[in-house]
C-alpha cells in the first residue's frame, strides 16, 4: 500500500494527524484532514461574525471559491451584490470578465485557482472597506492562505494589497510589482488592477495582460 493509500486508511479509521520522519515522502503532506477540510472548518469559525459594522447589511458572509491546491490566490477587495446574494466571490460582471483573462492568459480554469476577497461581507453600495473593516477580517484571510499555502499571492487593486501588504499604495505605481508576504517570506505578494477597474478603463486592459503574463511566469 502506497503513502497516499495508508493516510486515506488511517483517517477512515479516525486518525486526524500522522507524523513521520522528515523525508520519508518528500514533499507530500502528512496531514491526512486536507486542504478543502481545513478551509470549511474556518469558514464555520466565522460564518456568523460580528466583529464589524457590516455584519448588519450584509445577505450572508461570502468565503472563496476554487481550488485550494491553486498555486496562486487571487484577492479581492469585498462581495458585490451579486456575490452576497451567491455566496461566492467574483461571480458578477468583473467575475466573468476575471474568468476570462486567467482562461485567455494563464492557460488556466477559473477551478483550478484560489479566488477570495479582503472583507467578507459586502459593505452597503459597494463602497470600499473601511480600515477598521480590512483589519477585523484579515485574520480569516490570513489563515486561508496559511492553509492553502500558494507561491503566489495576486493582489487584484489597492484595497487588496492594503490588507495584503498593511499599507496604502497606489496600484498604478505598484502594479506588476513583486512583495515578500510579510506572514512568509516564501510566499509572494503580486499586485495587479481589479478587473472592476479594467471593466470601466478598457484602455489599461493591455497593462493587465502583462501583469497575468507575468503571474503565470512566477507561479511556474
Amino acid at each position: 500500500m502506497g503513502i497516499e493509500e495508508t493516510l486515506k486508511a488511517l483517517e477512515e479509521i479516525g486518525f486526524g494527524e500522522v507524523y513521520i520522519t522528515e523525508g520519508a515522502v518528500g514533499r507530500k503532506k502528512v496531514e491526512v484532514k486536507d486542504k478543502k477540510r481545513l478551509l470549511e472548518e474556518h469558514f464555520a469559525s466565522f460564518k456568523d461574525c460580528v466583529k464589524c459594522p457590516l455584519h448588519r447589511s450584509r445577505s450572508q458572509v461570502v468565503f472563496s471559491d476554487g481550488s485550494p491546491e491553486s498555486p496562486v490566490v487571487f484577492v479581492g477587495e469585498a462581495p458585490g451584490e451579486e456575490e452576497d446574494a451567491q455566496g461566492k466571490p467574483f461571480v458578477g460582471r468583473a467575475g466573468r470578465y476575471l474568468n476570462q483573462k486567467i482562461s485567455e492568459v494563464m492557460g488556466m480554469k477559473r477551478e483550478e485557482v484560489y479566488i477570495t476577497n479582503v472583507c467578507k461581507c459586502r459593505p452597503p453600495e459597494n463602497r470600499k472597506p473601511t480600515p477598521q473593516e480590512i483589519r477585523a477580517c484579515f485574520p480569516y484571510l490570513r489563515k486561508e492562505i496559511e492553509i492553502v499555502k500558494p507561491k503566489v499571492i495576486c493582489c487584484l487593486g489597492s484595497t487588496a494589497g492594503e490588507g495584503i501588504l498593511g499599507k496604502t499604495m497606489s496600484v498604478t505605481k505598484v502594479r506588476g510589482k513583486v512583495f515578500p508576504y510579510p506572514y512568509d517570506p516564501k510566499i509572494k505578494v503580486f499586485l495587479t488592477y481589479h478587473p472592476a477597474y479594467i471593466l470601466r478603463n478598457p484602455k489599461a486592459e493591455g497593462e493587465f495582460v502583462e501583469d497575468l503574463k507575468k503571474l503565470k511566469e512566477l507561479i511556474g
